[in-house]
């Protein structure tokens, strides 16, 4: 197998590409994922996946050649500069893959609990939460305009397989979205909601959370029927977002949710 050695080659710049613009992966329909854990739960879901990328110095170990059995692709060989190049970390795993995106065909009215996020823009915060939603059987993310791109690599990072284990809706109308959900829609707020863990959980539940500092708009704010509180007994102002999500999505799991 020879090894692409030059930054000019087409599919490197494709590749390249894919993982530093937003606008070229929604024009392509592909994102690209690096780490031999992200293209292993991308092939336990099935994923197509459009080709496999290796780098040189990582291709002959025995972890990354199972993997490449499993995709049925012939992988593709890169000089280590350029895995670099595409991966964007300065230690990569030596493995990567361009993807299809999943279809974001959703039924929101069959969906028994999902996750709104409006402007959240830091990436970590945004896979986080994704993370944190699969691990607690929340399947359905609806991602409001100005949030930061789920496909990125950052959030795909943060997100450590989430992506494959739930569909995600990006850019999305959240009004018109949270109206044909039709669910109970809950909010958190700093002070003068209800405890969380008096909460009614009941039900088909929406959680929705807005960007740090800025919170949830007001129009938005306004549709969610329940307003909770997380208490703080150490005094802190509030909570990181991904760290609120995560509380209140367990506190929704351990009432016996099901999504």
């Amino acid at each position: 197998m020879s090894v692409i050695s030059s930054r000019d080659n087409p599919r490197v710049r494709r590749w390249r590409d894919l993982a530093r613009d937003a606008a070229e992966r929604r024009k392509e329909k592909s994102a690209l994922i690096e780490g031999a854990h992200l293209v292993t739960a991308c092939l336990d879901s099935r994923t197509p996946i459009k080709a496999l990328i290796l780098s040189k110095s990582g291709a002959q170990r025995s972890e990354l050649a199972s993997l490449a059995e499993r995709s049925g692709k012939e992988p593709v060989e890169l000089a280590d500069s350029l895995f670099r190049l595409i991966a964007g970390t300065e230690t990569p795993s030596g493995i990567a893959a361009e993807i299809v995106l999943p279809s974001t065909k959703i039924e929101l009215k069959n969906a028994a609990s999902c996750v709104f996020l409006e402007g959240v823009q830091d990436a970590g915060n945004v896979g986080t939460v994704l993370r944190s939603a699969a691990a607690f059987g929340v399947r359905l993310a609806v991602l409001g305009r100005g949030c930061a791109d789920a496909w990125s690599p950052k959030v795909l990072r943060a997100g450590m397989g989430a992506h494959f284990a739930m569909t995600i809706l990006e850019n999305a109308d959240l009004g018109a979205v949270i109206e044909n959900f039709g669910g109970k829609v809950a909010c958190t707020v700093p002070r003068g909601g209800v405890p969380l863990a008096d909460a009614d959980l009941s039900g088909r539940v929406g959680w929705l959370f807005g960007a740090e500092g800025q919170g949830i708009s007001a129009a938005l704010a306004a549709r969610a029927a329940l307003k909770v509180t997380i208490p703080m007994p150490g005094g802190a102002e509030s909570l990181n977002v991904a760290a609120a999500a995560a509380i209140c999505f367990y506190e929704f799991s351990r009432r016996g949710a099901r999504a």
